[in-house]
């Protein structure tokens, strides 16, 4: 039995999900007639309570088409310095928006309001961009799947609407965060001007994102989409998965919450480990004793039969998923006893 913790992305339909894809109405969504891509987005945008929804084949173009809508060349995108639109969306802020980033050190990545006080560029200084956006990661990937204290937020929000400044929300992992808090969807439509939100994570769909915003940032992401080579036909086969989703497999993410605290707690009396990040959700990161190499390690884990990845100098992440069970997790237990 193959141990596969790389990521959530690696999830495969369930059956039932399977049967709501290919039974799905379908049209073409270029023409917006396809009824479950409509469906899809209608019911995304009335859950967080915004106006509108695209659906997008990654959570890369929903980040990059909200940044490219709220920003103008020469301009500054404020957001933590692990932020998966920094560091793993392929310079998309530069080549998508002509923008810059100031880069901010947070609390395992997560922003504090006085932070983002300091990094707004001052008014009217011909020697600084000008900031026009500013983004929040929830949950952080970098940071070992924490979440946000939403009063925080609420802070934030306060300075940004302060000095007329959007806020867009990288809500890969959201419902990971939810679900955790208690908290629900149309308490973050009230405070982001746009969401961006992950399908094919936590959610176990093949594909697809979602962006949320008004109707007006909508209709302008729309054209970008297109532009961008987004644009898709009989896309409804994959909405309906994410209708699927959004109705059965929210609830389930404490699951895998759960799964990882375990996992956590295997390694935590590993004489080669040194420490583990805090496991809030899905998402275990373990710091390996110095001198011991986080590739050879990874290498050494896929020779038991454990999959994870490298995630910088002396780390190792896994992350629990849809797909991996209580009796996956006695395999490992096993696994790990002799490795």
């Amino acid at each position: 039995m193959k141990i596969d913790l790389r990521s959530d992305t690696i999830t495969r339909p369930t059956r039932e999900m399977q049967e709501a894809m290919w039974s799905a109405e379908v049209g073409d969504d270029v023409f917006g007639d396809d009824p479950t891509v409509n469906a899809l987005q209608e019911k995304a945008a009335q859950l967080f309570g915004m106006e509108d929804a695209l659906f997008c084949p990654s959570g890369t173009m929903t980040n990059q088409l909200a940044i490219r809508v709220h920003t103008r060349p020469g301009s500054d995108v404020i957001c933590d310095k692990h932020s998966h639109i920094y560091l793993y969306e392929g310079g998309g802020i530069m080549l998508n928006s002509f923008s810059s980033v100031k880069l901010l050190d947070g609390d395992r990545g997560r922003l504090s309001a006085q932070q983002v006080t300091e990094a707004i560029s001052p008014e009217n200084d011909v020697h600084s961009t000008v900031t026009r956006l500013v983004s929040l990661e929830n949950t952080m990937n970098k940071g070992g799947g924490c979440y946000y204290d939403f009063r925080e937020i609420e802070a934030i929000r306060d300075v940004c609407r302060g000095r007329n400044i959007p806020l867009h929300l990288d809500g890969a992992r959201l419902f990971n965060a939810l679900v955790e808090t208690g908290e629900n969807p149309a308490q973050y439509g009230q405070v982001f001007d746009s969401i961006s939100i992950c399908l094919s994570k936590g959610l176990g769909c093949p594909v697809g994102s979602l962006l949320l915003g008004t109707g007006e940032m909508i209709r302008e992401a729309r054209r970008f989409r297109k532009v961008m080579g987004g644009g898709w036909r009989q896309a409804g086969f994959l909405a309906a998965a994410g209708l699927y989703a959004l109705d059965n497999h929210v609830n389930r993410l404490k699951e895998d919450h759960s799964r990882a605290r375990a996992i956590g707690e295997l390694f935590a009396t590993r004489p080669e480990v040194a420490g583990i990040f805090p496991v809030d959700t899905n998402i275990v990161i373990i710091r390996l004793n110095n001198g011991i190499s986080e590739k050879e390690y990874v290498s050494r884990l896929a020779g038991a039969g454990i999959l994870a990845v490298t995630f910088g100098k002396g780390l190792v992440r896994f992350v629990t998923h849809l797909d991996f069970t209580d009796d996956h997790l006695e395999v490992m237990r096993g696994r790990l006893k002799t490795f």
